[in-house]
C-alpha cells in the first residue's frame, strides 16, 4: 500500500494540472483581452510666408493660447526693402497715369498752334505767288519751269500746313484712350505688388488661427528660418478623439455611429462614452495577420476614430483608453 502512495499522489497531480490547463484554454477561448486605443487632439502646424530672423517668440510651450494671438515675430529686412521698392514703383506708375490723363502742357499746345497758323501763313503767300506767276505764264512772260516750280512750292505749303494742323489736334486731345487705359493697369499691376509684399510681410507677426495648447516650439531666438518652415505647433485639446487599432476578426462588434464605453485609467474614469464617427483599413505594411499557421486567411488591422459624446474634463492627448467587448453596446 505504501508503494502505491507515490502513483497515486503523482497521478492526482498530473490530472489537477490537466484539468487546469483545459480551464485556462477554454476560458482564454471565451475571454477576449480589452482593446487599448489612445487620445489624440487635431494638430496644426504653423509656419509663415516670410524668411527672415526670430526676433521674438511670445508663447512658452504649454500655454493655453486664444484666437489672433501673436505666437512668434520675424524680422526680415530684405522684404521690408522690397516693399519700399514696390511703393516707388507704385507711386511712379501712378504719376505717370495720371500724366497722360491730363494730356499735353499747355506750351506743347500753344507751340503747335503758332507751328499751325505759321504754316497758313506760308501756305497763303505760296498760294498768292502762284497765282502771279500763272498769269504770268498764262501771257508768256514767264517759262514754264518758273510756273511749275510755284506750284510745287503752293503744293508744299499746302500739305505742311495740313500736318501742322494735325499736330496741334493731337497735341489738344491728348493720348489715346488705349494709351489712358494701359496706364492705368500699369498703376493697378504697381499696386498689386504692394499688396502682395504687404501680405508677405503680415506673417511678420505670425497670430494663432484657433484656440488651443502650444505643444512644441522649434526654432529659438535670433535663428534663422526659411519660407514654409513649421515654426511651432498647436493642439486643440477641446476636441479629442480616439484611435483604437482593431483586427478584422472584432470588427463585427464595430460599425459607423455606435456608441462605446471606455476606461480612461491616467484619470480614473470609467464607462466614458464615445461615438464611432470614421472607420478605414491601415496600410497593407505590417498589419495582415495569419488566422492559422496551415491554410485560413491574413486579417488586416482597421483603424477606428470615436469621439466622446460629452465633454470629459482633464482629458489630453496621450492617454491610454481599454475597451472590453463586454461594453460595447449591439
Amino acid at each position: 500500500m505504501k508503494q502505491k502512495f507515490p502513483y497515486i499522489a503523482f497521478l492526482v497531480i498530473v490530472l489537477t494540472i490537466a484539468i487546469l490547463s483545459i480551464i485556462g484554454i477554454l476560458s482564454s477561448r471565451h475571454t477576449t483581452p480589452p482593446l487599448q486605443g489612445i487620445v489624440e487632439a487635431p494638430e496644426i502646424r504653423i509656419s509663415g510666408k516670410l524668411a527672415g530672423r526670430v526676433a521674438e517668440i511670445c508663447v512658452r510651450e504649454g500655454d493655453n493660447i486664444s484666437e489672433g494671438d501673436t505666437l512668434i515675430v520675424i524680422h526680415s529686412p530684405e522684404t521690408e526693402a522690397l516693399r519700399s521698392q514696390a511703393i516707388a514703383l507704385e507711386n511712379a506708375a501712378l504719376e505717370q497715369s495720371s500724366k497722360i490723363d491730363e494730356g499735353a502742357r499747355s506750351e506743347v499746345i500753344a507751340s503747335a498752334q503758332q507751328l499751325w497758323q505759321g504754316a497758313t501763313a506760308q501756305r497763303t503767300l505760296s498760294e498768292k505767288t502762284y497765282q502771279r506767276v500763272l498769269r504770268l505764264w498764262q501771257d508768256s512772260v514767264v517759262s514754264l519751269q518758273r510756273k511749275e516750280e510755284a506750284e510745287a512750292l503752293y503744293l508744299s505749303a499746302a500739305a505742311a500746313e495740313r500736318a501742322a494742323f494735325e499736330q496741334y489736334m493731337l497735341a489738344r486731345k491728348g493720348a489715346q484712350k488705349q494709351d489712358k487705359a494701359s496706364a492705368r493697369y500699369m498703376a493697378d499691376a504697381a499696386a498689386s505688388s504692394v499688396s502682395g509684399v504687404e501680405a508677405v510681410l503680415h506673417d511678420a507677426h505670425l497670430t494663432s488661427p484657433t484656440k488651443g495648447v502650444v505643444a512644441e516650439i522649434y526654432p529659438t531666438q535670433g535663428e534663422l528660418v526659411s519660407l514654409g518652415t513649421p515654426l511651432l505647433s498647436i493642439v486643440d485639446i477641446d476636441k479629442p478623439y480616439a484611435i483604437f487599432n482593431v483586427r478584422e476578426d472584432l470588427m463585427p462588434h464595430f460599425c459607423l455611429g455606435q456608441t462605446i464605453r471606455c476606461d480612461v485609467p491616467a484619470i480614473a474614469a470609467a464607462d466614458i462614452e464615445w461615438e464611432i464617427y470614421y472607420i478605414a483599413p491601415l496600410g497593407s505594411y505590417a498589419t495582415w495577420r495569419t488566422t492559422h499557421l496551415a491554410g485560413g486567411y491574413d486579417m488586416r488591422t482597421f483603424e477606428v476614430h470615436a469621439r466622446p459624446t460629452e465633454h470629459v474634463k482633464g482629458l489630453y492627448p496621450g492617454m491610454s483608453l481599454l475597451l472590453t467587448m463586454e461594453s460595447i453596446e449591439r
